[in-house]
């Protein structure tokens, strides 16, 4: 009997697509006083199976402490999330806004606040609006199609909303993964790297939320860089409804790897357009290394290369220096031989056995020029494979970052 199937994306599928969730956002007037959507609310029909990880920078807004206090028990029905102030370095204070706005938001859906995470994203070290939160959380409405406004509320120098949503067949019933992202500039590898919200409807043994989020996050969100920087707000929170029905998928089995895989997928297509969406981008790039010696030594270098700023300059300029590829494989941490490393941009190899290749540079720095650019890696030194994504570097990054706050 057939249990499986492919999995396939849903057309403007989103964090609302898996049964039992609704979303809806609102304006509070946090984005600089105007009436843009900054606040959003995700909230699933029951408590659920819930899972997040967090950022690993050592400066930590009061959100996320106030979320790890919640979701200690693993269990959440619901998150609220603004943007336009990220509540950090409030000290007292900023706790006492961010439980607040999470026990507001809760009785105004009719659920425990013990069940309600939060989340923030903006500027550091402004004083929180709280009551600009107290009197617009009534106004939250949130609706199966509601989706879209919350990725669009929890924007800041974004430009465009992230959204993603898949569906499969597992152990004989029709899943559903959706999620939202939001994320620009202050991204770098180190879990979260931005904010996002990752919902399904598949019934999930704890453990399977813990185990498939922290392998799909492996290989997506911590693979992809804009700037070096880790944000003090970042957070990924799953939430499983278990709507779909069917049996609970248990750890260590097929259903697990096939949800997993299903997971990485959504994580992968929003970690993509974070990278896209870069502060100042015109163009992603994708890098694939092959033949390292383990999967991990081949994401290390995969992000040494797309953290470079040389390269993602380089990429900017149509420059086909691939010197600065090997020195930032050779500054990863990952165990190489230099003599035995192959190099190709855009499909034209530049690199040969640790050497120059005989390349066409005008072709090379054409094939620089479309808004994907691929590098690939081969290491030739084992098995393992990863892959990472960037962004070029430009003068609009620089503009965006020296105008924030002025």
């Amino acid at each position: 009997m057939k249990t499986s199937g492919p999995i396939e994306p849903i057309a403007d599928g989103g964090v609302t697509s898996a049964a039992g969730f609704r979303a809806g956002a609102t304006s509070a007037g946090m984005k600089d006083g105007t009436s843009r959507l900054d606040l959003a609310v995700v909230v699933a029909d029951h408590p659920c199976v819930a899972h997040a990880v967090y950022t690993q920078c050592a400066v930590v807004a009061a959100p996320i402490v106030v979320s790890r206090e919640r979701l200690a028990d693993g269990q959440a029905q619901a998150i609220v999330l603004n943007s336009g102030n990220a509540n950090a370095c409030n000290g007292e204070e900023g706790l006492a806004a961010a439980r607040l706005m999470a026990d507001v938001t809760a009785e105004h859906l009719g659920i425990d606040p013990g069940l309600m995470l939060v989340a923030s994203t903006g500027v550091i070290g402004l004083p929180f609006p709280t009551d600009r939160v107290v009197q617009s959380a009534p106004s939250l409405a949130p609706r199966s199609d509601g989706g879209h406004d919350a990725a669009l509320a929890i924007m800041t120098t974004d430009l465009v909303p992230k959204e993603a949503a898949v569906a499969t067949e597992i152990g004989g019933t029709r899943v559903v993964v959706g999620g939202m992202a939001k994320g620009s500039g202050m991204i770098h590898p180190n879990m979260a790297t931005m904010l996002s919200v990752v919902t399904t409807d598949a019934r999930l043994d704890p453990a399977v939320a813990q185990a498939a989020l922290g392998e799909a996050v492996a290989k997506s969100f911590n693979q992809v860089t804009v700037d070096r920087d880790t944000s003090t707000n970042d957070m990924l929170a799953l939430l499983a409804s278990g709507d779909a029905g069917g049996p609970e998928i248990r750890p260590d089995t097929e259903e697990a790897r096939r949800f997993t895989e299903a997971l990485e997928t959504v994580c992968i297509s929003l970690a993509r357009k974070i990278a896209r969406d870069g502060e100042g981008a015109t163009r992603l790039i994708e890098v694939t290394v092959t033949g390292a010696i383990s999967d991990e030594d081949a994401r290390r270098a995969a992000r040494g290369i797309v953290a470079s700023n040389l390269v993602k300059a380089a990429i900017y300029g149509r420059d086909p220096n691939w010197g600065r590829i090997v020195s930032a494989v050779g500054n990863s941490g990952a165990s190489i031989d230099q003599d035995i490393i192959d190099v190709a941009i855009g499909g034209h190899q530049v690199m040969s056995r640790g050497a120059s290749a005989d390349f066409d540079a005008e072709a090379v720095a054409e094939a620089m020029s479309p808004p994907e650019v691929y590098i690939a890696v081969d290491l030739h030194r084992g098995p393992g494979s990863g892959m990472a994504w960037g962004c070029d570097l430009t003068e609009g990054y620089v503009k965006i970052n020296a105008e924030y706050t002025t």
